[in-house]
């Protein structure tokens, strides 16, 4: 079949690379498939045997530790058939691989998994007559430690396979323009999905540069086909999204007959999000779009969460605050605490809490420095941030890195100002440079953490923060809170971009 447009190029398979993009991009020929998938889900299933049988052990030291005796017979030979339940719904729901899967599915599916495990072991225990044999606070225990384990776990299995080399398969990528880039870049960067692109592919117009992102140019479409057939390679993604329909079919015949998956990128950008459904409408594709911040119900447990994490780890942070309230009054005169007046939910003005990380006067002097200094005065126009601000005191400097200097907003936390994870807490002079999509950020309130602070930092420019900021309200779930919380406190412990 011949695709309209074809460029003749020497096609550039992966065996034929350069040394350098050998290592870091090419899969062994026909080994990615096989054998390379069977080591990763070998390593992924034992792993989490391994530490289902540990916390069943702790669990049982904790029993006997909290005086309930010894385990019955029961007790000790069901650990075998929990794990294997556990391991098996891992298994249904996709998680071995997991290939493809983000970290908020990956979650979802993980915490599905351990409480249909719980489910079933609590029915097969009344449905036996045997319950009063296993003990319940086993079994919780158990739940309770794979809850935060499992997916830690998994993640250190990765990170240990990524540097072998070993973790991921290989895809082409049909698209060398700015979405194909693009998606380039979001791939590498995102590299627990285990997608890793080893070449690709334009359907008419070679570009100058052989290489896109540090993956190859491998030729056209028909190329790309050679080589999925080739390398058995099975996954395809079209970023073309303003190609026209009648093509776009053509493209996806000529691929299906040697990809297994043949994913495409819409011509939905600022629309979709993570909550897209595809619907089958009587004969009709259709992809429903559910917003769930909409829910009232939503709303209230977001609520709830709030709440009950502000509580209970207030209590753990409580001398840390008074520290860093001592240190900060300790070094310069003036009060501990800064109030400043933010954007809250629906444009409502209130008082955001930090440490006071500035000398008195900060506007002052900010206004100064931006008046006799051009370069500065550009670089917060672009990051309304100043990565050498003279108004930054030492302890203030240590607070900023740390991000320990937002641990007050705990306090508009509990007061319903603010939430846990959400969107920005925007000045209001900056209301002008959020534009069209300052209606839909301030829908909720703004978070302590959110997706610009653990993904771009202070790296991104304003306009990144906002769209960040826009796709997060759209994409909200329970999940991506979680899953922000727990990269937020990674980004505190080892991070030191924040300035």
């Amino acid at each position: 079949m011949n695709v309209r447009g074809r460029v003749e190029t020497k096609t550039l398979h992966p065996l034929n690379m350069p040394e350098s993009m050998q290592t870091k991009n090419a899969p062994g020929r026909n080994w990615s498939i096989s054998g390379n998938r069977f080591l990763v889900v070998s390593i992924l299933v034992a792993s989490d045997v391994l530490l289902a049988l540990a916390l069943w052990r702790a669990a049982h030291l904790l029993q006997g530790i909290w005086g309930h005796g010894a385990l019955s017979p029961y007790a000790l030979a069901s650990v075998v058939p929990n794990v294997v339940v556990w391991v098996g719904l891992r298994a249904l729901l996709g998680l071995y691989p997991g290939y493809g899967l983000g970290q908020v599915e990956e979650l979802r599916r993980h915490v599905f998994a351990l409480f249909a495990t719980l489910a079933i072991t609590t029915v097969f225990a009344f449905a036996s007559n045997i319950d009063g044999s296993l003990s319940r606070l086993l079994v919780f225990a158990w739940i309770l430690g794979l809850l935060p384990c499992a997916p830690l776990l998994r993640y250190c299995a990765k990170l240990a396979m990524a540097n072998l080399n070993i973790w991921g398969k290989p895809i082409v990528v049909v698209g060398a323009h700015d979405v194909g880039a693009r998606l380039l870049r979001d791939l590498q960067r995102e590299w627990q999905l285990g997608f890793r692109p080893v070449a690709v592919f334009d359907h008419r117009v070679a570009p100058i540069e052989r290489v896109l992102n540090g993956v190859p140019y491998g030729g056209t479409l028909s190329d790309a086909v050679a080589l999925g057939r080739e390398q058995r390679i099975d996954t395809l993604i079209f970023a073309m999204p303003h190609t026209r329909r009648e093509e776009l079919v053509r493209f996806v015949d000529l691929a299906k007959l040697n990809f297994r998956h043949v994913v495409i990128v819409p011509n939905l950008v600022g629309i979709t999000n993570a909550a897209v459904v595809a619907r089958h409408l009587a004969g009709t594709f259709g992809v429903e779009i559910e917003y769930n911040l909409l829910d009232p119900w939503s709303q209230r447990l977001k609520r709830v969460l709030d709440l009950g994490a502000t509580v209970v780890g207030g209590i753990f942070v409580l001398p840390l605050i008074a520290a860093l309230a001592l240190l900060v009054r300790l070094e310069s005169s003036g009060p501990v605490l800064y109030a400043d007046k933010r954007m809250g939910r629906d444009g409502e003005l209130f008082s955001c809490l930090k440490f006071r990380t500035m000398v008195p006067d900060a506007e002052g002097l900010l206004q100064t420095v931006l008046s006799e200094n051009e370069e500065a005065r550009a670089e917060y126009i672009e990051y309304h941030k100043l990565r050498d601000d003279p108004r930054v005191t030492l302890v203030g400097r240590f607070l900023r890195k740390t991000s320990l200097d937002e641990l007050p907003q705990l306090w508009n936390v509990l007061r319903g100002d603010m939430s846990l994870v959400g969107p920005r807490p925007y000045l209001p002079r900056e209301s002008i440079d959020i534009g069209a999509t300052q209606g839909e950020i301030l829908r909720v309130p703004p978070g302590i953490t959110g997706p610009w602070q653990v993904t771009g930092r202070n790296h991104a420019t304003f306009a990144d923060r906002v769209q960040m900021d826009v796709s997060y309200v759209a994409d909200w779930s329970v999940w991506l809170d979680l899953v922000l919380l727990v990269r937020t406190i990674g980004c505190v412990l080892f991070s030191r971009s924040a300035y």
